[in-house]
């Protein structure tokens, strides 16, 4: 199982690159990165990709809604080739309240949505021509992309329900998670998937599950913190009816914290139930932080 560590798109550029550059420097096999509501985040990755070498590099995620397909696909390949091919495209549909509320466009029925999207989105990554006309996506005939790629970026969905997993498996190269806990990876997540493509007579999916992570030797104090710093993640219904799937009153009770050893064994149980890469997003004290990266980085190497 590859090892990655959640890279803080936050402050200016040059400290993200600073900060990519620190991180792939552990041996990290990979950096991920959000978009939320600062930097363009493909943007960042094409800049950080440019300095920061070796070291894959994955969107986790940008939401669909305010991007046509075609657009995005010409910025990830983009990206692609400004990174020499180390893009990984996470995308995802965001939440009600986000597109609806702050964006004002629709999220209704969001499932065909994505599958719509991924009509368009998937021939112009691979180089295709494309004419779609959906119930509620449409172009006209566009494409091939005059962007020459050796290969193009792999696409990940953010999907945590079953008919998302299901997309995901036919679709997609396989699903990126956040919030979701061990038992719901192994019962729920990885058993869906997994058939899905297999159905579909496609490769085994990835699946790429985040999830906080500290080094302590004080786990209630830990538990405090993430209560704190990842509150939101337990109100927000997707990540919520994951949490109520493994049983968990919120984000704390599916970080992963304690010691070194304690820490290791969890990874390792991930990678028994069939995630493919996890990306630890680190936080914490400082020296929890440092123990915690390095941790991650020997994890990556060995």
């Amino acid at each position: 199982m590859r090892i990655g560590l959640g890279l803080d798109p936050s402050g200016s550029v040059d400290e993200v690159v600073d900060r990519a550059r620190s991180l792939a420097a552990s041996g990290a096999s990979s950096l991920w990165a959000s978009q939320i509501f600062g930097w363009d985040t493909l943007t960042l990755l094409a800049v950080v990709g440019r300095e920061v070498p070796g070291v894959s590099l994955g969107s986790a995620v940008i939401p669909v809604h305010p991007r046509h397909p075609a657009m995005l696909a010409a910025q990830a390949l983009t990206v692609q080739s400004a990174t020499g091919g180390r893009l990984v495209l996470g995308i995802g549909l965001s939440h009600k309240l986000v597109v609806e509320t702050l964006w004002g466009l629709s999220y209704d029925r969001p499932a065909r949505y994505m599958e719509e999207y991924l009509s368009i989105l998937i021939p112009l990554l691979n180089g295709e021509q494309v004419e779609f006309e959906g119930e509620i996506l449409r172009t006209r005939t566009i494409g091939p992309l005059e962007t020459p790629v050796d290969s193009p970026p792999p696409v990940l969905i953010a999907a945590l329900a079953p008919k998302m997993l299901s997309i995901a498996g036919r679709r997609a190269r396989g699903t990126v998670t956040w919030m979701v806990g061990l038992k719901t990876l192994a019962d729920h997540i990885v058993p869906r998937i997994t058939e899905a493509a297999s159905e579909a007579g496609r490769p085994s999916p990835e699946v790429v599950a985040h999830l906080p992570v500290c080094v302590t030797a004080d786990v209630e104090a830990a538990k405090e913190r993430a209560g704190r710093v990842f509150s939101v993640y337990g109100q927000l219904p997707s990540y919520r009816a994951m949490l109520d799937l493994e049983g968990a009153a919120g984000p704390p009770d599916v970080a992963l914290l304690g010691s070194e050893e304690e820490i290791t064994s969890s990874i390792r149980r991930l990678a028994e139930v069939g995630v493919t890469e996890f990306c630890g997003v680190v936080f914490g004290a400082k020296d929890e932080v440092s123990r915690t990266q390095k941790l991650l980085g020997e994890m990556a190497r060995s």
